[in-house]
């Protein structure tokens, strides 16, 4: 067998830190996971809304969830609406040139958030400015703030409603958590809906005018 390579002890390290993020979200996350997907459960169906945000992994593990609820994460079932508020670019490009960096979020949740709602906001180190914002925004909308971050305590985990931070030392290794974690809220979620459901058919518009 050949001698390990200094990026093979890396990988191995990554591996092992990996697991350890994991056994410790299981004992103090995964309950917490299990219990968002099955609030999510109660909203969405009854016409609420998911709103999510976070920046880069972040951003792209917030729209991994919204795709999930949006699509759908196993079985065929009804969508529902979850929007990621970074991949509303001409709306982040825009508030960002007029309103600066800090707001691009906070201002999309006054808009789209209401009463009820859920907004989810994803970052490894809790202390993004822009998703501070949104915190802010989103607790005077009414909204439902969770935050699903890096160690805690940290600034987003103390504005935020409810946590599930990962308790570990690199963003890597807490981005895999927040995958799993992401999962674990649609397992739940799933679970918790009272039925599949029929899937809403699309009539074609043409035979709908004609039905008119």
């Amino acid at each position: 067998m050949d001698a390990p390579t200094p990026a093979s002890r890396t990988a191995h390290e990554h591996c092992l830190l990996l697991q350890d993020a994991l056994r410790r979200f299981r004992t103090d996350g995964l309950a917490r996971a299990v219990a968002w997907g099955r609030t999510l459960a109660g909203v969405l169906p009854a016409g609420g809304r998911l709103l999510c945000a976070g920046n880069g992994g972040s951003a792209a593990q917030a729209q991994h969830l919204t795709a999930e609820l949006v699509g759908r994460y196993d079985g065929d079932r009804a969508p529902f609406s979850a929007l990621s508020l970074h991949a509303e670019t001409s709306s982040v490009t825009a508030i960002g040139n007029d309103y600066g960096f800090d707001e691009i979020y906070a201002r999309q949740v006054a808009a789209h958030g209401r009463p009820g709602d859920v907004l989810l906001l994803m970052s490894t180190s809790g202390r993004s400015d822009n998703l501070l914002g949104a915190a802010t925004a989103g607790r005077a909308a009414g909204l439902r703030v969770w935050a699903m971050t890096g160690p805690a305590p940290n600034p987003l985990a103390a504005q935020a409603d409810e946590v599930l931070a990962i308790d570990a030392p690199g963003t890597a290794t807490v981005q895999e958590a927040h995958l799993v974690a992401l999962h674990v809220v649609c397992e739940a979620f799933d679970e918790e809906l009272p039925g599949p459901g029929p899937v809403p058919a699309r009539q074609p518009a043409v035979l709908a005018r004609r039905e008119a």
